[in-house]
C-alpha cells in the first residue's frame, strides 16, 4: 500500500464528508493506494456515524472511536499502531490541511528519501495575537533547543516513513514534538515543505490558549527524557553527588571551626546549610537510583479504551 492518512478527529461530523471526498479525488487523480484511518477521540457529535457510512462506501476508510476524549497525541499514537502504507500522512479533519499536498509529501519521502517531512503554513488565517505571535515564540524556542531547523512544528499535516511511525511513541501532549522524538529515536533527516493553510469552515478549534504553557512543559520534559530518559542517574546522581560534596566540605569547615572554638554549632547558619546540602543530595541520589528501576516502563501509559473499530 501507497499511503496511509491518520486523521484524529473530535467533533469534526460537518467537515468530515467534505474532506473524504476531496482525499478519494486527489488519491485516484494520480492512482495512490490508499487507506484512511480516522481516530474519533471521544466525539460528542456525529462524527463516528459519518466515519461509519464512509467504511459502509469504501473499505479504505478504517475507523477507531474512543470511548472518551484523550487528546490528540493518542489519538494519532493509536493510528500510527494501525498504519499499513509505505508512507504515513497525518492530516487534521478541520479542512485547514489541503489534501493536495499529499502527492508532493509522497514523493519527498520515497524520492528524496527523507524520514519525515513537516508542513509548514507560512501564510496564515489565524488570530495573529491567539495564535500567530505565541506560535512563532514557541517554534522559535523548539527550533533553538533542538537543533531541527522548521518553522511550523505544530503542522497537523506532515509525511513519515512507516519506520518512523512505528518506532515513536506519542503520549500526553506530545504530538507537538513528533519531530524532536523522531531525530531522539534516530531518524535525522527531516525536511520541511511549505503548505496551503485554509480557514476553518465549520466547528470550532479545540484548542485554548493553554496548549501554549503544556507545550513548553512538555518540551522541557522531551529534552530531559532525550538525554537521560535511559539512564537518569547521570542527571539525579551527579547533581546529587555535587550538592552532597559541597555539603560535606562545609561540614568539616564548621567542624574544624568549631573544635577551634571560633564558632557555635547552633547558632551558625553554615553548619544548618552544609546538612541541608548533604540531605538533598542523598535525596537526589536516591532518586536517581529509583528512576534508573523504572526508566519509563510504565505499562498502561499508551492503553486507551477503544469502544468500536472498523
Amino acid at each position: 500500500m501507497d499511503i496511509s492518512i491518520v486523521v484524529p478527529l473530535y467533533n469534526e461530523a460537518e467537515s468530515l464528508p467534505h474532506l473524504a471526498e476531496w482525499i478519494d479525488r486527489v488519491m485516484k487523480e494520480h492512482g495512490f493506494s490508499y487507506e484512511v484511518v480516522m481516530v474519533d477521540d471521544g466525539s460528542k457529535d456525529e462524527s463516528w456515524q459519518v466515519i461509519e457510512k464512509l467504511h459502509a462506501s469504501n473499505p479504505a476508510y478504517r475507523g477507531i472511536k474512543f470511548r472518551r476524549n484523550y487528546g490528540k497525541s493518542a489519538a494519532l499514537n493509536t493510528g500510527f499502531c494501525a498504519v499499513q502504507g509505505d508512507v504515513v500522512i497525518t492530516m487534521d479533519a478541520d479542512l485547514q490541511d489541503s489534501p493536495d499536498e499529499v502527492p508532493e509529501l509522497f514523493r519527498m519521502i520515497k524520492e528524496d528519501h527523507y524520514d519525515l517531512v513537516s508542513g509548514w503554513k507560512k501564510k496564515r488565517y489565524d488570530s495573529k495575537l491567539a495564535k500567530n505571535i505565541p506560535s512563532k515564540f514557541f517554534n522559535g524556542t523548539t527550533r533553538m533547543l533542538s537543533g531541527i531547523k522548521l518553522h511550523d512544528f505544530n503542522c497537523g499535516l506532515k509525511a513519515y516513513r512507516r519506520d518512523v511511525v512505528k518506532s515513536i511513541e506519542v503520549y500526553g501532549e506530545m504530538h507537538r514534538y513528533i519531530p524532536v522524538i523522531a531525530k531522539w529515536a534516530g531518524f535525522g533527516k527531516i525536511g520541511e515543505k511549505v503548505v496551503q493553510h485554509r480557514k476553518r469552515e465549520f466547528g470550532v478549534t479545540k484548542f485554548g490558549m493553554n496548549r501554549f504553557i503544556n507545550g513548553y512543559l512538555d518540551l522541557i520534559s522531551i529534552m530531559f527524557m532525550s538525554k537521560f530518559g535511559k539512564q537518569p542517574m547521570h542527571f539525579f546522581g551527579a547533581v546529587g553527588s555535587l550538592s552532597f560534596l559541597v555539603g560535606f566540605v562545609a561540614l568539616v569547615v564548621v567542624l574544624c571551626l568549631r573544635l577551634a572554638s571560633r564558632i557555635s554549632l547552633t547558632n551558625s547558619v553554615w553548619f544548618y546549610l552544609s546538612m541541608l546540602f548533604i540531605l538533598m543530595g542523598t535525596m537526589l541520589f536516591l532518586a536517581g537510583f529509583v528512576s534508573e528501576l523504572v526508566c519509563r516502563n510504565s505499562p498502561t501509559r499508551n492503553q486507551y479504551l477503544i469502544e468500536k473499530e472498523l
